[in-house]
């Protein structure tokens, strides 16, 4: 049967509208309308503040929208974590997180949210190295020189931590693991304290991220003995690599990524990450990034959420050969 031309337009015209009335909630689902809050579960001026930072203002050049950091400290970064969690997965919401995030559930008995069930790894900003530093007052004016005392005097030689659990304790326990040293910890109320208690040589070594050492080693107030990259760095180029010292277990690294509420659209996720990884092409965040000893992210969501679990496990393990109790 032939419908009468009119009915055919009037058909038509409908559907168009229909048409045009769907383009604003794809687009929706595809990023959110208000603003983008980035939430860093530490206190402003750390490394994970550091790149946060730089990647807001980034991502608002590139979109037009305001992506802004919000800082909600406590709890070794849970309090921040959990408001994540617990936020409307409408994308207007993303954690800023590091190696820690993955540290925590073997760090608390209980955690207020579920790594698997209530977030979503999106990408990852920027990794770093760890640096193993001394006093510039150090007896040991090599690694070599540290690893030979420490071994031939167990127990005697020390090193100081921003905390028990914290990634500094940690990279220090890998260290004795790799390099079978008897080393003791001193631990300290925070990062702050214990580079300050190396640079007073209270301490005898600090196993810290790169952006906090190099900045320290360029101002004469430290010593960089070894450094965990695969090379070495531009920033200290007389710095051997652990690899290069017969450390090839000690190869840990300090990530820094984002992560969303479970429920928020895959659209979405998929926008941030592409966005993020445009945002470290630019080549003044590279060259500012390549000063802290750090280098661009940009992994895909489902790469990173594969690398969360796995660094979950290996940190866990070394948790519990370290025998760090859970709170």
């Amino acid at each position: 049967m032939t419908l009468p031309r009119r009915t055919v337009l009037l058909a038509t015209a409908a559907l168009a509208c229909q048409g045009l009335a769907a383009v604003p909630a794809v687009a929706q689902t595809q990023w959110p309308e208000s603003n983008v809050r980035l939430v860093v579960p530490y206190a402003p001026g750390g490394t994970t503040d550091y790149a946060a930072r730089q990647i807001a203002q980034k991502l608002t050049e590139q979109t037009g929208k305001s992506f802004f950091v919000e800082n909600k400290t406590g709890a070794s970064g849970t309090i921040g974590t959990d408001l994540v969690a617990k936020s409307k997965p409408d994308g207007a919401t993303f954690q800023v997180n590091d190696t820690t995030y993955a540290m925590l559930p073997h760090l608390f008995q209980k955690l207020p949210w579920d790594h698997d069930k209530d977030l979503v790894p999106v990408t990852t900003l920027a990794v770093t190295p760890l640096v193993v530093v001394v006093g510039t007052n150090a007896p040991y004016k090599t690694a070599q020189a540290f690893i030979d005392f420490a071994r031939k005097n167990p127990g005697k030689a020390n090193y100081g931590s921003g905390g028990v659990g914290s990634s500094s304790h940690l990279g220090a326990e890998l260290l004795k693991q790799s390099g079978k040293l008897f080393i003791t910890h001193i631990p300290y109320k925070g990062a702050g304290d214990a580079i300050r208690g190396v640079m007073a040589s209270e301490v005898d070594i600090l196993v810290t991220a790169a952006p906090t050492a190099i900045p320290a080693v360029a101002g004469g107030r430290v010593r960089a003995l070894m450094v965990t990259s695969a090379k070495r760095l531009p920033a200290l180029p007389g710095v051997p690599t652990t690899a290069e010292l017969g450390l090839n277990d000690f190869n840990a690294t300090n990530w820094f990524g984002l992560a969303a509420p479970k429920g928020t659209p895959p659209a979405v996720i998929d926008k941030l990450q592409a966005e993020v990884k445009k945002a470290l092409t630019a080549p003044d965040l590279l060259k500012r990034f390549a000063e802290q000893g750090a280098e661009p992210g940009g992994m895909p969501s489902a790469e990173f959420q594969k690398f969360v679990r796995e660094e979950t496990q290996r940190w866990g393990a070394l948790i519990r050969q370290a025998g760090v109790k859970p709170e």
